[in-house]
């Protein structure tokens, strides 16, 4: 899962990151409204957690924003303010959630999960190319009804590929996807995921899926 922290106070949004890590999440972190946008104009989230205090453009009109352009990525804001009329206010925006600072990150944890998960309920989990399948809500990929056993890297590589079908997908796109922006990962490391994701999918079939385009990246098709 990759999720989208908008927070100005740097200890609050670390102290969030290193935790979401840890639970196997992809974070990115912005400091202000303007740069939250600036990040949802080159990637796709799962989640945003946004601050409602930023300097500049404040949460409010960040979510706002995202919601007026038709985006439906679940949003859970963050504020010091305790009225009911403020909680009314961020939820009219257009938040799907509401959290009062302090927070523990275990309820923080929590509520992401539930709203990407109610997210997820909206939509059809599953996803099919030729004999290929994928459930993006269990995470369970078989091929001509035979289950394939991926690790969290492969399965998240293959995701990518397959909501992709058809486009190269690059190298440095698969590392901002899947480590985030500010991680360098070796091409090599790419390399080798993808060597695995191409024996596990399409050693012992006719049919191959998964190209390597030399110099570009990798693409999957039909």
């Amino acid at each position: 899962m990759h999720i989208l922290i908008v927070e100005d106070d740097k200890k609050i949004a670390h102290y969030s990151k290193e935790g979401f890590e840890e639970e196997g999440f992809i974070v990115d972190l912005a400091y202000s409204g303007e740069e939250g946008l600036s990040f949802l104009e080159s990637h796709t989230y799962d989640a945003i957690i946004l601050d409602w205090l930023l300097p500049g453009i404040d949460g409010v009109d960040v979510c706002k924003t995202i919601r007026d352009s038709g985006s439906t990525v679940p949003i859970i804001m963050l504020t010091a303010k305790v009225f009911i009329e403020d909680r009314v206010l961020g939820l009219d925006s257009g938040a799907d959630d509401y959290m009062s600072k302090p927070f523990y990150f275990e309820e923080l944890l929590a509520r992401v999960k539930a709203v990407i998960r109610r997210a997820s309920y909206k939509s059809d989990p599953m996803i099919h190319i030729d004999d290929l399948s994928l459930n993006t809500n269990t995470r369970e990929v078989s091929r001509g009804g035979n289950p394939i056993d991926l690790t969290p890297k492969e399965y998240a590589i293959l995701e990518l590929l397959v909501r992709n079908r058809g486009k190269i997908v690059k190298l440095k796109n698969i590392v901002r996807e899947l480590w985030g922006e500010d991680n360098e990962i070796s091409s090599n490391i790419i390399n080798v995921y993808l060597h695995h994701l191409r024996h596990k999918i399409d050693n012992g079939y006719e049919k191959k899926l998964i190209s390597t385009i030399r110099k570009h990246g990798f693409r999957i098709d039909a």
